[in-house]
């Protein structure tokens, strides 16, 4: 599970850059589903950090990543 959360991490990560920010993958929950992320760069302090988790980053893990219920800050 933790390589095809990769594998959608980087998908994503060019729109991220594009704002001068990254994510950085601290872990996976194979139990629960619950990925632990790190955002960095421009989006860690970014007042809209929350919205690009759920919105963003939240609903594409769960589109690509079967088992996936929930993205988290760590």
């Amino acid at each position: 599970m933790k390589d095809k959360v990769e594998q959608a991490l980087a998908k994503i990560r060019p729109m991220l850059r594009a704002d001068g920010g990254d994510v950085k993958l601290v872990s996976v929950d194979e139990k629960t589903g619950v990925v632990r992320v790190t955002l960095t760069g421009a989006c860690g302090c970014c007042p809209g950090a929350a919205m690009t988790l759920k919105m963003v980053l939240e609903r594409k893990l769960k589109e690509e990543v079967p088992g996936v219920t929930q993205v988290v800050p760590a």
